[in-house]
């Protein structure tokens, strides 16, 4: 009923507007349509995925004042059932706007609000309240200050980040000056995060700074942004306080720290170079340890996605047509020597439509058969090769 109520609120206010002519609806569709095969791991055996979205964008002007709402509809199946599930909770969402139905063993969907934003121009602030994207942090593969809401490095699409129920307050001075302040909404008062930012150009340096209280946890970071001739920089550190140190779900350590540095340059021939180093605090060095490392705060809550301690990251890329790019990404294990390395063709079809064909390779150490279950000795090893196709079309 609640969500049933929201939405003809919603409907009641674009509706009853007198602006409604100067609204803009966009939307996009995409699908993406996944082959894994078979784990190394018993009870992983070979299946398809495929994970259908179609999404309702609405953005209304209100003087000098903006109003964004959004609504995301997702239709999973599986062969064989039991696959990946719908998205669990956020946990940066305190309002339910979500309704799921139609889960069986090889079948779910579900209608979610995903914005539902008022953007507000004073003097001397910018507010936004409501649900809202919110990403920190200016590192393209893992961004360490990317801390509400990121996405894994091998996402694919990363196009739209998903809402959070936050209230933030921006003041800008100077030339690109921001200070900021931000509170995002959890699903228990503890899930709460009391955030403060601040950014600013120095030298030719971006400087970025975060601090506070991230779901219960104390933290701070800083980046630093710039270039040295034709080779772009970036550097990011976050620091964290451990919470429930030693429980179940809880952090490993009583303090960790994720850090990164990345570079980027451009070929006369047009190659495109990405590269960066990752520090995973929260990750173990042994890779008997990936099983607790998986069930640990950290990566319930994404912060992190990888289990291990060190990474290169790669990332090229390569226009060999106007309509066609090739794209690389590899995920390198520096301690266990496994990787991920997924070659990609982008092919835009229209303006508005394009075709992604990818396949990942998993590669290491298999697992150790043991009881009650297998022991990792290496992180990719444990998963099957997997690829497809990912097809978006934006209108």
């Amino acid at each position: 009923m609640k969500f049933l109520a929201l939405l003809l609120l919603l409907a009641w206010l674009v509706s009853g507007s007198a602006l409604l002519q100067a609204a803009e609806l966009t939307g996009s569709l995409k699908t993406l349509d996944l082959y894994r095969s078979a784990s190394p791991v018993a009870g992983f055996d070979s299946g398809a995925f495929s994970s259908n979205r179609l999404r309702l964008d609405l953005e209304q002007p209100l003087d000098r004042h903006t109003f964004n709402a959004a609504l995301d509809y997702r239709w999973l199946l599986t062969d064989p059932a039991g696959l990946p599930p719908l998205p669990i909770a956020n946990l940066n969402r305190r309002v339910d706007l979500e309704k799921s139905w139609g889960r069986s063993n090889n079948s779910a969907q579900q209608l979610q609000i995903d914005r539902l934003q008022l953007h507000l121009v004073g003097t001397d602030l910018e507010w936004d309240l409501g649900r809202q994207p919110i990403g920190f942090g200016r590192i393209a593969l893992f961004s360490p200050l990317d801390v509400i809401a990121p996405f894994p490095p091998d996402a694919l699409d990363t196009d739209v980040r998903p809402g959070v129920d936050a209230l933030r307050v921006t003041r800008y001075f100077g030339v690109g000056g921001q200070l900021g302040g931000t509170l995002v909404f959890g699903q228990q008062e503890e899930d709460n995060s009391y955030l403060l930012t601040f950014s600013h150009n120095w030298q030719q340096i971006d400087i970025l700074a975060l601090g506070g209280s991230l779901r219960d946890r104390g933290m701070g970071g800083i980046g630093l942004a710039g270039s040295l001739g034709g080779l772009g920089l970036k550097g990011e550190m976050t620091y964290y306080e451990g919470k429930d140190v030693g429980r179940p779900n809880g952090d490993r350590s009583d303090n960790f720290v994720i850090g990164a540095i990345e570079g980027w340059f451009r070929l006369e021939n047009g190659l495109i170079l990405l590269s960066q180093y990752l520090y995973n605090g929260p990750g173990s060095h042994e890779p008997a340890d990936y099983l607790s490392v998986a069930h640990s705060a950290p990566i319930t809550e994404g912060l992190t996605f990888l289990t291990g301690r060190q990474y290169l990251l790669l990332a090229p890329s390569y226009e060999i047509h106007p309509l066609a790019t090739l794209q690389g990404l590899l995920i390198w294990n520096l301690q266990d020597d496994s990787f991920l390395a997924r070659p990609l063709l982008n092919l835009s079809l229209s303006d508005n439509l394009s075709l992604q064909l990818f396949w990942n390779f998993n590669a290491g150490e298999k697992p150790r058969a043991a009881l009650p279950q297998p022991v990792p000795r290496s992180e990719f090893g444990s998963a099957g090769d997997s690829g497809g196709m990912f097809l978006s079309w934006y209108f």
